[in-house]
């Protein structure tokens, strides 16, 4: 058991020595600054500028939190306070069934409907477009993240103790009052953790936001302009450039970019959670 143990607990440290060790090849070539901040992507002239693809992830990442946040937010205020309890033991599963939905099928519902929909859209306001842009890529990425949050924020919200409200409403407080200055106050750190593990979670999904986003390799400036996340990159490159050992190097680069962003998110959000638990 013990070696189990051992074994989980030092998998992350295994998983980013070898992404480290693959990408030497490419670090001992270009200094860290060149390659995370120059825009040139040339790998057969030997050029990789990885800021494209980090400027597509943040725009993709930022904007589907965005628009999952505050949805998933009410929502949570919503089942834990003001639906009846069998509203909320019926979105549980409903909840589960979404997590569980593979992501190419929220990739092909992206292109059948929210493709179009950005299109028309776009060039209703002075932008025209393919649909295949950023904010394509934000909508359907965040309707895959709504069910992950979701869960959390019901969670943190439901670890407020229930003394707290009835404490507040005897005092003569509304309903909204103390859910906004009561409940939200005490588990708001909770609720940013859950962001916080949303945008890792969404930083590092691929198959759906390749299949929407565009893949076209330059800097993005707003969301009608098609972009190429970081994971899109690997998935759509990987096999094929396993002979060529600096672009192989290049693609393990940009996993390891992926994995020290999604371990900084996920270590910050669970201190944020040990924090609010023990506050409260």
């Amino acid at each position: 058991m013990f070696i189990c143990f051992l074994l989980i607990l030092v998998l992350p440290f295994i998983l980013g020595f070898g992404l480290l060790y693959k990408s030497n090849v490419l670090i001992r070539e270009q200094s860290l600054l060149q390659l995370l901040f120059s825009g040139n992507w040339h790998p057969l002239k030997g050029e990789f500028g990885f800021w494209p693809f980090i400027v597509s992830s943040l725009w993709v990442t930022i904007l589907s939190m965005l628009i999952c946040g505050p949805v998933c937010l009410l929502s949570a205020i919503h089942l834990t306070h003001y639906a009846k309890k069998w509203v909320l033991k019926l979105m549980h599963p409903v909840i589960d069934i979404l997590a569980g939905i593979p992501s190419v099928i929220y990739g092909v519902w992206g292109i059948l409907l929210v493709v179009p929909f950005v299109s028309r859209m776009g060039a209703s306001m002075g932008h025209p477009n393919s649909g295949y842009t950023i904010l394509t890529g934000a909508i359907v990425l965040s309707i895959m993240i709504i069910p992950f949050v979701l869960n959390i924020l019901i969670e943190v919200i439901r670890t407020v103790p229930r003394e707290l409200s009835e404490a507040s409403l005897s005092l003569g407080a509304t309903k909204w009052e103390t859910i906004k200055y009561v409940v939200l106050k005490k588990a708001f750190p909770g609720i940013i953790s859950s962001f916080g593990l949303g945008i890792s979670r969404a930083f590092g999904e691929t198959i759906a936001v390749l299949m929407v986003v565009g893949n076209v390799v330059k800097i993005p400036t707003g969301v009608f302009q098609p972009g190429y996340p970081l994971p899109a990159l690997i998935a759509n490159n990987y096999g094929e450039m396993l002979s060529i050992p600096m672009y192989d190097s290049a693609l393990m680069f940009s996993a390891l970019i992926l994995f020290v962003v999604v371990t900084i998110f996920n270590m910050g959000s669970r201190y944020l959670i040990i924090y609010s638990e023990k506050k409260i």
